[in-house]
């Protein structure tokens, strides 16, 4: 038995990033129990392991519900002292929150979590705080959501409370499009984790701007902003990501501006424990929040953070969830930048080019390629439409960001309709 005792995890993203919190207990000894309603929805996705195959157990439970995880819990006593309960996905941020409290164990406010967790709530908190943030309504019949675009003037984004990596998100220019996108958001009442959704939409005002990042942990009661990460995002009508880097290359002053409005945001939200990833758009009249994440960010983010400062966030992270201290000191200074590969069309993979090229580009590119020929592909309409990635290192983010552009530019995915 473990003298290290055991940390808990329910639920992860599908993604190489959704493994980090188990292969970090591992690394400071402890032992790791997956929680997850469907276990299996885990394998594939680009993924050579799974949780399953990190954990040292599995337990199938409702992770929908609180009082599921915390009886999951309360019945896997044998591995040894229970130390910690996280998750890295925002669909049960909300969830292991208030597990979490009902078990006597670290983590953030229940309250916090929820208002994370909930575009709506989030939107609201903020607004009486008189954070930057976009005009926004709640629509809950059709003609309301087209009342609100009018009102707000269009273009808009229409979107849904309870969706993560840009489900759902879209950007709307008339009426019709509106009718459509509510009709398609309303129509399906679970989210993509199969969790009931709140009926309506949010209609928002479309930033005009760029788009970044705030990187924050919360240490001894005190927000430790990490950095600014420059996002790249595709064409509209989604939203979806296909590039980062770290650290940002913004003017101080604007890096400045956009940490501040997302401290305020934290705050507002009432957020009290662990890391937050802070989406802002950076408009002509400064930076504006967009949305609130309670778990380290997601994507390749936390990779070029490490690459470029030597911290290993989601270590530092599972060291709070466990109750020991944690430490976000730089140890190098280096730059790094990801780009995503998309498909160009829908239809099956044909032929893939230049893998081989694209690591020519220089040593430091990292090629990660998910799909091989005869797999399924689609455009892209969110961020889980990714079928790659390429990580590249630099002595300082502009030649980090010109590897990373020149790999891609090496890159062909062949696909048949």
């Amino acid at each position: 038995m473990s003298q290290q005792g055991v940390l808990f995890v329910v639920e992860t993203q599908l993604s190489h990033f959704g493994l980090s919190p188990l292969v970090a207990a591992q690394r400071l000894g402890l032992r790791t129990v997956f929680v997850a309603r469907d276990p299996g929805r885990y394998a594939g996705h680009g993924v050579p392991v799974g949780p399953a195959d990190l954990a040292d157990r599995v337990v199938q439970a409702d992770t929908r519900e609180a009082s599921a995880v915390v009886a999951a819990v309360r019945s896997t006593t044998d591995l040894g002292q229970v130390r910690g309960l996280c998750t890295f996905t925002d669909y049960s941020v909300a969830v292991v929150a208030q597990a979490a409290r009902e078990l006597g164990l670290a983590g953030l406010s229940p309250d916090a979590a929820r208002r994370a967790r909930n575009k709506l709530e989030t939107r609201r908190a903020c607004a009486r705080a008189g954070v930057p943030a976009p005009l926004f309504a709640w629509a809950d019949t059709e003609e309301a959501a087209v009342a609100a675009a009018h009102a707000m003037g269009y273009p808009c984004v229409v979107k849904p409370a309870t969706e993560a990596g840009s489900i759902g998100v879209r950007l709307c220019r008339d009426a019709g499009e509106v009718r459509r996108h509510f009709c398609a958001l309303v129509g399906d009442e679970r989210d993509f984790r199969g969790q009931a959704k709140p009926v309506g939409a949010l209609v928002e005002e479309y930033l005009v701007g760029y788009e970044v990042s705030v990187e924050c942990v919360l240490i001894d009661g005190r927000c430790r902003v990490l950095g600014v990460v420059d996002k790249v995002l595709a064409a509209h009508p989604h939203f979806v990501e296909i590039g980062e880097s770290f650290p940002s290359m913004l003017p101080e002053p604007v890096s400045r501006d956009a940490a501040e409005v997302a401290q305020a945001a934290l705050d507002a939200i009432g957020h009290d424990f662990g890391a937050a990833h802070v989406e802002l758009k950076v408009t002509g009249t400064g930076a504006k929040l967009v949305e609130i994440n309670a778990r380290p960010a997601g994507g390749d983010i936390t990779r070029l953070i490490a690459e470029a400062t030597g911290i290993d966030l989601p270590s530092q992270v599972v060291r709070l969830h466990t109750g020991l201290p944690a430490d976000v000191t730089p140890v190098r200074n280096r730059a790094a930048a990801s780009r995503y590969i998309t498909a160009g069309a829908t239809g099956t993979v044909h032929a893939v080019h230049g893998v081989e090229l694209a690591h020519r580009v220089a040593d430091s590119i990292d090629v990660e390629l998910e799909v091989t020929v005869g797999d399924e592909v689609r455009l892209p309409t969110s961020n889980m439409d990714t079928i790659g990635r390429i990580i590249a290192v630099g002595a300082n983010t502009a030649e980090a960001v010109r590897l990373a552009d020149a790999a891609l530019g090496q890159i062909q995915v062949e696909v048949l309709r």
